[in-house]
């Protein structure tokens, strides 16, 4: 590519760069109103993100809440179950987080773990599964009727690109938190997981 190509590449990509941090902030300034109207309201706002490992739950929560308030925004991203946690009704240790009049609850990861990791790790029986598969819609619409705004998302991401993300996370010293046993065990199942979806 010639230099007067490069140089016009380059302005391009520094103007939909402009454009990019323009619409962010556009959408950050719409965020805090909308925090505020949570607030004010006493509304109860439950968001999930799920997705396959690399998929970006994980940057898509951090673009959300690195702008608002840690008193109306919180965070759950709970560790694998303790033996206590394993012997309750399996929803129990996700119901002590769900949002109380004027917050907004995002779980990194939720109930549907149920039928996703631990369908696909082995981690519970399929009549587990089942079961729940069955008992959560009538949860879910507990919620709604509880007065919850419930918004789920699941996030996809290609098996190259997975693989790309996971190398990263290996290789970049700071991007090794992210890693467990089990998130790489998982990328070795990607039709398991894309059965479980």
């Amino acid at each position: 590519m010639g230099q007067k190509q490069r140089r016009k590449t380059d302005r391009t990509v520094e103007m939909r760069r402009k454009a990019y941090e323009k619409e962010l902030k556009r959408l950050h300034v719409e965020l805090v109103q909308l925090q505020d109207w949570v607030r004010k309201k006493g509304l109860k706002v439950c968001v999930v993100f799920e997705g396959r490992d690399g998929a970006g739950k994980g940057g898509a929560i951090k673009a959300i809440t690195e702008r608002v308030s840690p008193r109306t925004f919180r965070v759950v991203a709970l560790p694998a179950p303790s033996e206590r946690e394993k012997s309750q009704m399996y929803l129990q240790r996700y119901m002590a987080h769900f949002p109380s009049a004027g917050e907004v609850v995002i779980f990194d990861r939720s109930w549907y773990n149920r039928a996703g990791v631990e369908r696909v790790m082995g981690f519970c029986t399929p009549g587990e599964t089942r079961r729940f598969l069955d008992a959560v819609p009538g949860v879910e619409k507990l919620m709604v009727e509880s007065g919850i705004l419930l918004i789920k998302y699941w996030l996809e991401v290609s098996q190259e690109e997975q693989s790309r993300r996971l190398n990263d996370r290996i290789t970049d010293g700071r991007k090794t938190w992210k890693l467990s046993p089990i998130d790489i065990a998982s990328y070795t199942r990607w039709d398991d997981y894309t059965d479980a979806r």
